[in-house]
């Protein structure tokens, strides 16, 4: 039986990658009609350069993750996505605190989806858009995940 919206969210917070724990992690919301996920990170000074500023790299990490989960959304079964080709657009600085990404799978075949994905700050200044080629691979392969701990 399918998990619904709720279940879904529950799993993903529940048990994240390694990225995800890195980072702070928190998926707010899923939308299987819409494949569409919402995320918040905590970003501190370890992600910065030393202008203070967020790491480029992060930023790409941080919008992979997300579309990666859209990804996940939209395949609907058991499995994976691999990415192909990733591109990322920065408009502006993205500063410590908390950060917000919205990922969307805008096509999904057999062999191929396309990912989209945005961050924003607290205010919903866009700061970077990543836009990415992946391969969803259909498996019922445990994922190695982490449990988040218990607050």
């Amino acid at each position: 039986m399918p998990l619904d919206n709720a279940q879904l969210l529950e799993r993903f917070n529940a048990r994240l990658p390694a990225t995800g724990i890195l980072f702070g992690t928190k998926v707010l919301e899923v939308d299987q009609a819409a494949n569409r996920v919402r995320m918040s990170f905590e970003i501190d000074e370890r992600f910065t350069n030393p202008r203070g500023i967020v790491q480029g790299g992060i930023v790409t990490s941080l919008l992979d993750d997300a579309a990666a989960f859209a990804g996940i959304v939209a395949l609907g079964e058991p499995g994976f996505i691999s990415s192909m080709e990733l591109k990322t657009s920065f408009f502006a600085p993205a500063m410590l605190g908390t950060l917000y990404a919205e990922g969307r799978c805008l096509k999904m075949g057999r062999s191929t989806c396309f990912l989209e994905a945005d961050l924003t700050d607290g205010d919903g200044k866009l700061l970077a858009r990543l836009t990415s080629s992946a391969i969803p691979i259909r498996s019922d392969q445990k994922p190695k995940l982490v449990e988040r701990a218990s607050a």
